[in-house]
């Protein structure tokens, strides 16, 4: 595992960045990671398995991760419904597959920026926009970005995504992290959470899922920046 968060952690290099940019410029979809030598790996997924696409140990996989031995030799499925593509795991795999910090239960749509782990494995999706394309039904009312924050609002966000942005293995950070942090009690951390689930559009979603869908859009909209943290 610790070899593998070292990966996770280490700066890309200039080449490993060119080609995320270039492969960002040609607006289609596609998956980076790194292998078990630390090697970057970035797949088109329109250009490869047509619409369905299988993650595991296995060899003859799909997307093959043979080195990480806490994936299953059938451990997920990425398809693609609808135009969008989702991510599946029926609980095959034995040590669960992760979107955001969160299990993966079932199939969920992904999203640009979404970040994924299978096993030890971590992997950005990143679905670039096309230059005509709209904002989607779920982002109607308003881009993250133009949500107003306190500056101590600010630092809770702050404070929550803060694991998520270090390391695709993280959880979001508990009341009781938040409040050490930033030098709050724990019922204030609740009470402005509760403020700021309803102000990104999160209030009527399950408590269990309340906290990586918010780390979720702050992070994929750019609400918090790299350099915030």
């Amino acid at each position: 595992m610790s070899d593998q968060r070292t990966r996770d952690a280490a700066l890309p290099s200039p080449s490993d960045l060119k080609e995320i940019i270039d492969a960002e410029r040609t607006g289609e979809p596609f998956l980076h990671w790194r292998d078990g030598d630390g090697v970057q790996h970035v797949l088109f997924l329109h250009g490869h398995g047509g619409e369905r696409l299988t993650v595991g140990r296995r060899p003859d996989s799909d997307i093959a991760l043979p080195w990480d031995l806490e994936v299953s030799r059938a451990h997920a499925l990425l398809e693609r419904i609808g135009g969008q593509w989702t991510v599946l795991d029926d609980g095959l795999s034995r040590n669960g597959s992760y979107l955001n910090g969160s299990r993966v239960l079932g199939r969920h749509t992904l999203h640009d920026k979404d970040r994924l782990v299978f096993g030890q494995t971590p992997m950005v999706f990143r679905r670039p926009p096309e230059p005509d394309e709209g904002a989607s039904t779920a982002r109607a009312a308003g881009n993250a970005t133009d949500v107003p924050l306190s500056e101590t609002q600010r630092k809770v966000l702050l404070a929550l995504c803060r694991p998520v942005n270090e390391s695709a293995f993280a959880t979001p950070a508990t009341n009781k992290q938040i409040a050490d942090e930033i030098y709050l009690s724990v019922d204030a951390v609740k009470a402005h959470l509760r403020v700021l689930f309803d102000r990104f559009g999160i209030g009527e979603k399950p408590q269990n899922e309340k906290r990586a869908s918010l780390v979720a859009r702050v992070l994929q909209e750019g609400v918090l920046k790299p350099r915030d943290f």
